[in-house]
């Protein structure tokens, strides 16, 4: 459906049966068998043209639709057309036409699964000028236009993960939204992931596709894709208590051209899906072991946890919706939450009380199910009467599949005197300034409050911490302040840290360097090396890194941590 913003407008007249937000109070509070997705189409300064797509999600046939949204004050819809308008001072309200209320379950079935070929039915698109064919879409790829509710793809790949969505398209040659995606993976072949039964995790950054420059592909061109078992896309948001996309243009909007996309083809400027969320499909097409999970939170976006906490079963369905919007739900095989810190201080101070976070996590995994994996990015403070006594963490392993550890920045250049630290200690050493603040004790202190060791993944951190004004080689000594940083002082990746300021020493499991005035530590493909034979012994579920940009343009962290970990 379309609407005009101050001049003219309306509601989108083809609706394939498939996706939307439908019975919606605010933008936030979408039915769970529904969605809507809302764009701008047009705008020429007076005026522009937004468009809501309505999408049936669930099982059974919708036999009418509401859609309701807030306007600022002095913006207002002129004309629409495809559904009728009304308005109550600043909040509209959207009905379905007599002729497009129907909306029938639209994800499309698949049965007659072989090594090679599957079957696939939806049910008939509606539109007031007609329907003419239908779009098949294999992994975001059209592979077929027909004119009748169903399809057989053939020549598959035995023991393969595919994605399957359908678009409509009417006498006027218009088409509508994509369907959801079902997943199918073909018979034959094997299901284990080539990388062992360990986990191999790395967060993928939202942003990173920015100043960094690095993309999906990436991960292909260096070879890690190939090494790891999961990725952790960072960061949604947590806002109003809810689930929500942060950059949506980095998230799904981004145009990728040939050279730079995983498939090799380049984007089109009406593609249902782009950006990360398309790439990570592709990747997941070519490397099918690949689990995506979707991260929540982080350092900047944790201050919305304690809201979220207040009433955990909504945020929990927020964050379902946003995982399983249609138009990405083939991408995400689960949630992460990076709450930094339950009943502790990070960035903001959070007075949630010591069971939030176990209520959260229970809520997560009632609203996610078995199928999904929910995990937790937690802090690795094993001091004692620290962060990890805060919230209870042995109460909430029950309802996770594994705690991403952080293990890492103990020490850095916030403390701009020193004393000269590692931030990524594997064990204590004689002079570490906190007690308490190394993996080993953090693990220890973990196992005593009942977290089983395979559900405890080990950090690393692709980059290094430093100070500057140091004239002591050794760690202990004073500084003046951070080490100057490509992007932020004090913090540098490792692919550039190997080069202009290469390891001088080790300590307590990690690597340090002094050069000139700088001081810095981090870890190399040795130090891990010994750190993944540790958690080997510890009988650790794996290990997972931040992050993936921060290695060289050949991955010789991954490599270490896969060779590692075997």
């Amino acid at each position: 459906m379309r609407f005009r913003h101050r001049a003219a407008a309306g509601f989108a007249t083809l609706l394939l049966p498939l996706a939307g937000l439908v019975g919606l109070a605010s933008p936030a509070q979408a039915a769970t068998s529904a969605t809507a997705s809302y764009t701008k189409t047009q705008d020429w300064g007076s005026g522009f043209e937004g468009k809501w797509t309505v999408k049936n999600t669930g099982t059974t046939t919708l036999s009418s639709w509401t859609v309701e949204w807030d306007f600022p004050s002095g913006t207002s819809v002129t004309s629409a057309w495809d559904a009728d308008v009304t308005s109550s001072g600043t909040h509209w309200t959207a009905k379905n036409k007599s002729w497009n209320g129907t909306l029938a379950p639209g994800t499309p079935t698949a049965s007659g699964i072989t090594d090679t070929s599957v079957k696939l039915t939806w049910s008939a698109a509606t539109d007031d000028k007609g329907v003419k064919n239908y779009d098949v879409l294999r992994d975001g790829t059209k592979v077929a236009t027909v004119t009748t509710a169903s399809y057989t793809d053939t020549g598959l790949t035995k023991g393969t993960d595919y994605s399957y969505s359908v678009r409509a398209r009417d006498t006027a040659d218009q088409t509508g939204p994509v369907s959801g995606a079902v997943k199918v993976r073909t018979t034959g072949g094997t299901t284990e992931p080539p990388t062992g039964d360990k986990i191999k995790l790395g967060y993928f950054t939202e942003w990173g596709v920015y100043g960094r420059n690095y993309h999906v592909k990436n991960l292909v061109t260096s070879g890690s894709a190939s090494k790891i078992t999961h990725i952790n896309y960072a960061f949604g948001n947590v806002k109003n208590g809810q689930c929500t996309v942060d950059d949506t243009y980095a998230a799904y909007d981004k145009a990728y051209t040939a050279d730079q996309s995983v498939s090799g083809t380049a984007d089109t400027w009406d593609q249902p899906l782009r950006g990360n969320f398309n790439q990570l499909r592709q990747l997941k097409a070519k490397y099918p072991h690949i689990k995506v999970l979707y991260s929540f939170g982080g350092w900047t976006y944790s201050g919305g946890f304690g809201q979220a906490a207040q009433n955990a079963a909504a945020f929990a369905k927020s964050c379902k919706a946003v995982v399983e919007d249609p138009r990405w739900a083939d991408v995400f095989d689960g949630i992460d939450i990076d709450w930094e810190y339950p009943n502790a201080c990070g960035l903001t101070c959070d007075t949630s009380g010591p069971a939030a976070f176990r209520n959260l996590s229970q809520a997560l995994r009632a609203e996610f199910g078995p199928d999904y994996l929910v995990t937790a990015a937690i802090t690795a403070d094993g001091s004692s009467g620290g962060k990890i006594d805060a919230a209870d963490y042995g109460g909430a392993a029950q309802y996770l599949d594994w705690y991403n550890v952080m293990t890492y920045d103990y020490f850095g250049a916030f403390d701009k005197d020193g004393p000269t630290a590692p931030h990524s200690p594997l064990t204590s050493y004689p002079g570490i300034p906190q007690a308490g603040f190394n993996s080993a004790d953090a693990i220890a202190k973990l196992k005593a409050k009942g977290v089983p060791s395979a559900k405890l993944l080990l950090g690393i951190g692709f980059y290094g911490r430093g100070w500057t004004g140091v004239t002591q080689s050794t760690p202990g000594g004073t500084a003046t302040g951070a080490a100057p940083g490509t992007y932020e002082a004090g913090i540098e990746d490792y692919k550039v840290l190997k080069n202009s300021c290469p390891a001088t020493g080790t300590i307590a499991g990690t690597a340090y360097a002094h050069c000139g005035s700088n001081w810095w530590s981090y870890d190399t493909p040795a130090t891990i090396a010994g750190k993944m034979t540790w958690a080997e012994n510890q009988g650790l579920g794996g290990a997972f890194f931040w992050e993936f940009s921060g290695d060289t343009g050949n991955g010789e962290l991954v490599t270490a941590i896969d060779n590692g970990l075997g």
